[in-house]
């Protein structure tokens, strides 16, 4: 039986399409259909990707603007319009298909730099979650950046020699920090801070904002904590089950590539010695003629345009993996093991990179020299550091091991991600037959032998006695409640619709019938009106 029906809408980049459809294969093992929303060019190509389809994934496509690729040197501004516009309409589209068709959406999910979809969910009052597919640790400094700490913040970019301590974050100085908040020249990325803005103003105007992280509890324990007015929910990593629990040797793919595989590079990884080979990778495709060392290069190693990374990483060869450190690379990383020189660029990838130096140790940072240019001595000396078997290194293999360890103990049954994705699904599934009521506004301490007062729940769900002006009564006034709530729920209405307290007595004696003086009497020895109509009570049987 199909429990709930997710609608994920997924920014159209390989950073973000990854772990979502990760997210998507997790939440259909679990019994729920999975609507994948992204762009025309990103849906092409995973639709031609080996094992990209999941039985009960199915799939939705917007424009962006670009549907023949976007490429480095097009309006960005112009692609996030044309994304805002295109997908809100797709989206509304898709829930009242959806709802038309007798499998209604549970639940809209939404990766970053789609704060929209927020207000689409709200429009079609339906709940939402945002899937955050960066560590806890930035999604918490952009929050303090926009509420409270934003000029500390920007005096610090200033100084590099300064630092900031965050709540329940590291210390830090300008160059761990998300590049988006840090000052630059470049214009070329100025819609992404406004871009966080409004996705944080879009959660602070939930009443209980939902994020989904792509990270898990012994990796982020005080990040995930840190901002008290979200709901920081840690599910990862989401990474396929061959590389992570095992539980799905078949799951082997992300199923997202944007990018033509490579073949023959395992061949070549098992012909290496056990944790002898370093693995490089860039963020776009180059031509190899680029390459000034590219005969070198081919000599001693091996180039592919592309490849599956996480299968690489979890090659026994691996011994060291030099990255630019973004959250998909770092968590796989993490995941299989692998110690890291950490070489990050731009966006998080810096806070990563502080992560992996100073907090989970597991890896080394390069530093730039005074003109801001990483020389190739400087790689030379942190490769060597990871592979070479002094102290430090030592140390940064034995973590590597450890985080491994831990990350998939998160995702193994009854593990932090994997009961925290459970209790998500519960509260997505329209079908878990729970129901909880809870209304404490007036509840009460019955204490024997002291009066209470009469005026003590709705109307509604009032019991005679209350009625009748009782104030010595006992716990079964809350049954009777229940019993009410319960009729309505059965019924779709109301069972004792009184607009007054005369109207509600009138609606109870039509079932009921009119009670006795000596039944009053027992209720409420005070009451002295008895002008009822006389009814008979409906036989229990036509009552049920």
């Amino acid at each position: 039986m199909v429990h709930g029906h997710i609608l994920l809408l997924t920014f159209p980049a390989q950073g973000h399409i990854n772990p979502a459809l990760q997210f998507a294969k997790r939440l259909i093992k679990m019994g729920l259909q999975v609507t994948f929303a992204t762009s025309v060019f990103a849906q092409r190509r995973i639709s031609k990707t080996t094992g990209a389809a999941a039985e009960g994934l199915k799939f939705a496509a917007f424009s962006d603007g670009y549907d023949d690729g976007f490429r480095l040197g097009n309006d960005v501004q112009h692609m996030l319009s044309e994304t805002r516009n295109n997908s809100s309409r797709i989206l509304r589209e898709i829930i009242a298909a959806s709802a038309a068709e007798g499998r209604p959406i549970t639940c809209l999910v939404y990766t970053l730099l789609l704060p929209w979809a927020a207000e689409v969910a709200r429009d079609c009052h339906i709940p939402s979650a945002l899937l955050w597919i960066q560590p806890a640790t930035v999604l918490d400094i952009y929050y303090y950046y926009f509420n409270g700490y934003g000029e500390e913040i920007t005096k610090i970019c200033k100084d590099p020699s300064c630092s900031i301590e965050l709540p329940g974050l590291p210390s830090m100085t300008s160059h761990d920090l998300p590049s988006f908040i840090v000052p630059s020249s470049s214009d070329q990325y100025s819609f992404a801070l406004p871009t966080f803005k409004e996705q944080l103003e879009k959660l602070d105007s939930e009443a209980n904002p939902k994020v989904l992280v792509n990270t898990f509890d012994a990796l982020e324990p005080e990040a995930l904590k840190a901002v008290q007015k979200y709901n920081l929910i840690g599910i990862g990593p989401l990474i396929p089950s061959a590389f992570l629990d095992g539980k799905d040797p078949s799951d082997t793919s992300f199923g997202g590539d944007l990018f033509h595989k490579s073949g023959n590079y395992i061949q070549w990884l098992s012909s290496k010695p056990e944790s002898s080979v370093i693995y490089k990778s860039e963020e776009e495709e180059k031509e190899e003629d680029r390459l000034s060392c590219i005969e070198e290069v081919k000599q001693q190693g091996m180039i592919v345009p592309w490849c599956s990374q996480v299968e690489v990483l979890s090659h026994p060869s691996l011994g060291c993996f030099v990255t630019h450190c973004g959250w998909n690379s770092t968590l796989e990383s993490l995941a299989s093991g692998v110690p890291v020189v950490a070489f990050p660029h731009w966006t998080d990838q810096g806070t990563n990179a502080k992560l992996i130096e100073d907090e989970w140790k597991t890896g080394v940072r390069v530093k730039a020299n005074e003109e801001g240019i990483v020389e190739g001595d400087e790689i030379k000396r942190c490769v060597e550091m990871v592979m070479e078997d002094g102290e430090k290194g030592e140390e940064m293999r034995s973590n590597a091991k450890k985080w491994k360890d831990l990350a998939r103990e998160a995702v193994k049954e009854g593990g932090s991600s994997n009961k925290n994705l459970m209790a998500f699904v519960e509260e997505v599934n329209p079908h878990t037959h729970q129901l909880k009521l809870c209304d404490f506004g007036s509840a009460k301490m019955l204490v024997p032998g002291e009066p209470n007062i009469s005026y003590i729940c709705s109307r509604y769900y009032r019991a005679p006695e209350l009625i009748f002006g009782a104030t010595e009564y006992t716990t079964a006034i809350d049954m009777w409640s229940t019993g009410c709530v319960l009729a309505e729920l059965l019924l779709g209405q109301p069972l004792f619709p009184g607009e007054s307290g005369v109207d509600q007595l009138v609606e109870i004696i039509k079932i009921w019938g009119t009670p006795t003086r000596e039944e009053i009497r027992c209720m409420n020895l005070n009451y002295t009106e008895f002008k009822f109509p006389q009814i008979k009570a409906h036989p229990w049987h036509k009552v049920c």
